[in-house]
């Protein structure tokens, strides 16, 4: 288990915030709560979170799912297609940020990615990775484990940008509800 395992994070981050409430809901203004959207960077899960009328939180905010801040009434897991155009337009830019801080947890993807079946590896379910790309990276972290997106670039020839590589894997996986595999987003 790694320090980042047992430590209490800062985990989710503010994706929108609606303090008239979703549009959606028949209810007059006055009866609907404000809600917002969050990412939990950790788990890659959304959540809408019911917000008291003095809730002070704000786009880009974070806080730790597990202990919300005060103003928080309630946090529900909900799907992509639950998300506000707000929050659905902040979250790839939310996801590039998360692995810019983290990019060691990231690249560590490229570095420990294991076979699934006899014939399909983790590193296929990244998009763009076909069977010689693939073998590429084997070979190459065989030689030595990656240490930034920077040296993926310059040493396996044919991947382009391995950084938004993840980011799209890990949107694909937030959006779409029937993948049998998954490298970051948890399923239902």
């Amino acid at each position: 288990m790694s320090e980042s395992d047992v430590t209490p994070s800062e985990d989710a981050i503010v994706l929108d915030y609606l303090p008239h409430g979703r549009a959606d809901d028949d209810r007059p203004g006055y009866q609907k709560p404000p809600i917002a959207f969050a990412l939990d960077g950790d788990e890659f899960s959304l959540h809408e979170l019911t917000l008291t009328d003095d809730a002070d939180l704000k786009i880009g905010d974070r806080f730790d799912v597990s202990t919300p801040p005060e103003g928080v009434d309630s946090v529900r897991p909900i799907e992509y297609g639950d998300l506000s155009g707000g929050a659905r337009s902040e979250l790839e830019y939310v996801i590039e940020d998360l692995i810019d801080e983290e990019e060691d947890r990231f690249v560590a993807i490229y570095n420990e990615a294991q076979p699934i079946t006899l014939r399909l590896h983790q590193l296929n379910l990244l998009p763009g990775i076909g069977k010689k790309l693939r073998n590429t990276i084997l070979d190459e972290r065989k030689r030595k484990p990656f240490e930034s997106f920077e040296e993926i670039d310059e040493r396996v020839t044919g991947l382009h940008d391995p950084k938004s590589v993840l980011v799209d894997r890990i949107l694909e996986e937030l959006r779409e509800d029937e993948l049998k595999y998954r490298l970051f987003a948890r399923g239902e």
